[in-house]
């Protein structure tokens, strides 16, 4: 950050910096772009210093120090310069204004909030355009309810209402700390406390799916040991949700019940006896 009289002095030698005409400014930028003339850069971004330090102002009411703006300006205004085609006929004030702007408003969101906002583009014009947009449309002769406010809001910048009144709710408040105490008493309880969620925790969410996914292998493998009509009572009965009883196999298959029961018995046994054959260590449990 800069110093108070640091930047004082910073800001009025740029103030005092001549302007330069269309002519000397594209000689300069020419210098800079084909023989990279550290002093023609130095005289182009000098001249425009004061874009930056207008540009500065125009953000100050986000909170943050206008000599830090002022310096993230002048990241933008050099990048500006380095991206500058001077064949294209267009001064450079114009071209580096987007970048000064751009650069700034990154600062700004990465700054103005420890909780991360404004990713997208639409969020980002949403946050730097609330104000604005809510106090002229609030400039009417009947107040106008949230809801209105928000629609009114969400058509202009494309974003949708629930959007709107998020953005709005994060602007008029500061940020709260989780840790803050609920009430002014000792020992009270924080935000934090009231945050702790039931379900389970990410390794053991990851734990449970990799054995869910291993044993279902063990399983698929031990099922080729199975013949077709031993593999059908199986998944009919064990492998479903709705389990299909003795007697409605016995009739599907033309078979008694009990004898259902007898084959799924020796095919249980035939899993078992595989399984044991491909995961040794299920005999140690």
């Amino acid at each position: 950050m800069m110093e108070d009289s640091a930047g004082r002095a910073f800001i009025r030698t740029a103030m005092k910096a001549p302007y330069l005409e269309r002519e000397e400014e594209h000689q300069l930028a020419v210098r800079w772009k084909e023989n990279q003339d550290q002093h023609a850069l130095h005289q182009i971004t000098l001249s425009h210093m004061r874009l930056v330090i207008a540009m500065a102002a125009k953000f100050r009411h986000f909170g943050l120090p206008v000599g830090d703006l002022i310096q993230e300006g002048h990241v933008g205004l050099l990048e500006a310069a380095c991206r500058f085609e001077p064949e294209r006929e267009v001064r450079f004030s114009t071209y580096a204004t987007w970048w000064i702007r751009a650069s700034m408003q990154d600062y700004i969101l990465r700054n103005w909030s420890i909780v991360r906002g404004g990713t997208s583009s639409a969020q980002k014009a949403l946050f730097f355009n609330l104000r604005r947009l809510r106090a002229r449309l609030a400039t009417g002769s009947e107040p106008l309810s949230n809801e209105t406010l928000y629609r009114e809001i969400s058509a202009a910048l494309g974003v949708s209402e629930t959007d709107v009144a998020m953005m709005d709710s994060r602007l008029s408040a500061p940020d709260s700390s989780l840790n803050a105490p609920l009430t002014d008493d000792n020992g009270a309880a924080e935000r934090m406390d009231f945050l702790v969620a039931d379900d389970p925790l990410p390794d053991e969410v990851v734990g449970d799916t990799i054995d869910v996914e291993r044993r279902t292998g063990w399983l698929k493998s031990a099922l080729g040991a199975l013949n077709a009509r031993e593999l059908q009572i199986i998944e009919e009965r064990r492998l479903t949700d709705e389990g299909a009883t003795l007697e409605q196999l016995g009739a599907t298959l033309g078979i008694s019940k009990e004898r259902v029961r007898q084959i799924e018995a020796r095919a249980m046994e035939k899993l078992k006896v595989a399984l044991v054959r491909q995961n040794p260590e299920f005999l140690a449990a």
